[in-house]
């Protein structure tokens, strides 16, 4: 799948994802669900490079938060177009824990939220193949003016 990253798009994703069939891999960056790092955590930590996890959109962040400093992305799945709880476990990411490793949308992506997810606090985004093209890079710049603030810059129109 497509990947962009701090909105240019990039050809290597060096992100292993996990799934709870296959066996842990001993090294590299692993991307794994919520469930398996509940019950392989110390194998995971023990193990060589960065860790993710991969959430969905009813995970409790109060779960994850002690874990966050072990973690360089978290990944938040959209399950549908109408499900639009990932934006608001991406802002309490950044704004209320601090998160400051990478935080990626997965799932129902699409260029009419692109912009909306970086704002929320999204700085990779995996696009599903077929709703992928190149001008999807434009949807970060159609819209120049924001009044409000958000992960993206705190400060309100009349503060800038």
């Amino acid at each position: 799948m497509p990947l962009i990253i701090n909105q240019q798009r990039v050809n290597d994703d060096t992100w292993l994802r996990v799934s709870e069939e296959q066996p842990l891999p001993s090294a590299g960056d692993r991307l794994v669900p919520w469930a398996l790092w509940c019950e392989h955590k110390a194998t995971l930590k023990a193990a060589e490079g960065r860790l993710g996890v991969l959430i969905e959109p009813d995970q409790e962040l109060e779960a994850l938060a002690p874990d966050l400093p072990d973690l360089a992305l978290v990944a938040i799945n959209f399950p549908s177009f109408a499900d639009g709880r990932g934006f608001s476990l991406a802002r309490l990411l950044r704004e209320k824990y601090g998160f400051t490793g990478q935080v990626r949308a997965v799932g129902a992506v699409s260029w009419d939220r692109l912009r909306f997810m970086a704002r929320c606090g999204f700085d990779a985004l995996e696009v599903p193949e077929e709703r992928y093209s190149d001008d999807m890079l434009q949807a970060f710049d159609e819209i120049s003016v924001r009044y409000q603030g958000a992960a993206d810059d705190p400060r309100p129109l009349f503060r800038r």
